[in-house]
């Protein structure tokens, strides 16, 4: 294969993969809570290297063009967004970087139930009296892990460090957990996240930093998330360009340099 060819094409894979967590981050600027992702890119080892064969089969010129490059590990940029005021008694936002609310969620069967974590700190009471979020109705656990049932219609407001209180009474804890690798942390739509390992990883904060009546503004800067889907968009083009190039003088080599005289 032309070397050259194959060093284009890792360039426009990467491209557009790059193309697609930016305009995905782009379309979630105004999403409560949302956390960007971040594009990481690898360099790719030479074949030399990657194949381990060792000096048998080096090429001096190959080895240093390199192997071109590929999609590295996907991050999460959990910088805590801005603040934005809605007095509404069951908003509440986190102010710090790593804490989440805790769901539960069903999956598939609706018995079976699986724990996620969010920062949409949107709530409200169901037609059952069980807190749930907002955003899929999903129900809140409390520090023990259970669904939070409040009673009746009465008045249901959020303290500081995650109360419930009704009637003047705390009758429950919103459960805020923290994460001991937040490199395990995997998104799974919804603006929602679940952490890839055992539930150890998912540890509950004693004193949650909680702001009743605010929520949390999407971590997406709109201008620096469109510069870089453009400039994502400009590599994928230039790396094609640089096939048709590649295509180009295959074709003069074979029709042109290669052509046997009469």
């Amino acid at each position: 294969m032309n070397y050259g060819l194959y060093l284009s094409a890792s360039g426009i894979l990467t491209s557009m993969y790059r193309q697609d967590v930016f305009a995905n981050n782009l379309a979630n600027v105004h999403t409560v809570g949302f956390k960007p992702d971040v594009a990481m890119v690898r360099q790719r080892d030479p074949e030399s290297v990657e194949a381990g064969t060792g000096f048998e089969f080096e090429n001096n010129l190959l080895d240093k063009l390199g192997g071109g490059v590929h999609a590295g590990p996907q991050h999460l940029n959990l910088t805590p967004g801005s603040l934005n005021k809605t007095s509404r008694d069951l908003d509440a936002a986190l102010t710090d970087s790593n804490a989440f609310y805790v769901l539960s969620v069903p999956q598939g069967d609706a018995r079976a139930e699986q724990i996620q974590l969010t920062r949409d700190g949107r709530f409200t009471v169901s037609t059952e009296g069980t807190l749930v979020s907002v955003a899929g109705g999903h129900k809140i656990l409390d520090r023990d892990g259970r669904p939070i049932q409040l009673d009746g219609d009465d008045k249901v407001t959020l303290g500081t460090s995650g109360e419930v209180i009704q009637n003047g009474e705390v009758v429950a804890r919103l459960q805020v957990a923290e994460v001991a690798d937040v490199e395990r942390l995997v998104k799974v739509g919804g603006n929602r996240l679940r952490i890839d390992g055992p539930p150890s990883l998912r540890r509950v904060i004693e004193q949650p930093r909680v702001r009743p009546g605010f929520l949390e503004s999407s971590g997406v800067d709109p201008i620096k998330a469109l510069m870089q889907v453009i400039s994502a968009t400009k590599a994928a083009t230039s790396n094609g360009n640089l096939i048709r190039y590649h295509d180009l003088m295959m074709d003069r080599a074979v029709n042109v340099l290669g052509r046997v005289q009469a």
